[in-house]
């Protein structure tokens, strides 16, 4: 199964998000956050996480850019535990049994986006508001033949 890391090239998000993603913790669409939004809550630092940021599965912060990996089923599952917890802490799900379903959508979601891509392929998230809610569209960036650890600042999970 693939997931995708969040990944930098330089400190631009640190400027942009107001809580960045940590390089290397997995990702996720995390558009539901917006679900309710309306054009009264895009500006500022808010709009740059609503336009283009990934949602991290440790931090819940934001990030530009991820890049395709593998991952596996044991972290899959620490994912979607945390993913639960989230939507308990934050969105005041009953518990995290029942947060759990929705997680794994959110998780299977992610993979399906990143199972047809080769490892350390580039996806960005573009979203706008539109009469039926919010729409993401995806873009993604072939890797080069040079690997992206020369390019690219990776993080290691917890550190």
């Amino acid at each position: 199964m693939k997931l995708a890391r969040a990944i930098h090239f330089d400190d631009s998000d640190r400027n942009v998000f107001s809580n960045p993603a940590r390089t290397g913790e997995w990702c996720i669409s995390g558009g539901f956050e917006f679900s309710n939004w309306t054009e009264a809550d895009l500006s500022g630092k808010a709009r740059q996480a609503f336009a283009n940021g990934w949602l991290g599965l440790e931090t819940f912060g934001r990030v530009t850019f991820v890049a395709v990996t593998q991952v596996q089923p044991g972290e899959v599952a620490t994912l979607t535990d945390a993913l639960a917890r989230h939507f308990v802490d934050l969105y005041g799900a009953p518990s995290v049994d029942e947060a759990r379903d929705v997680a794994q959508q959110e998780i299977a979601h992610m993979a399906e986006l990143c199972e047809e891509h080769d490892a350390n392929t580039l996806i960005t998230v573009a979203r706008e508001l539109t009469e039926a809610g919010v729409r993401e569209t995806y873009r993604t960036i072939k890797p080069q033949s040079a690997g992206l650890d020369q390019f690219a600042v990776h993080g290691s999970p917890g550190g």
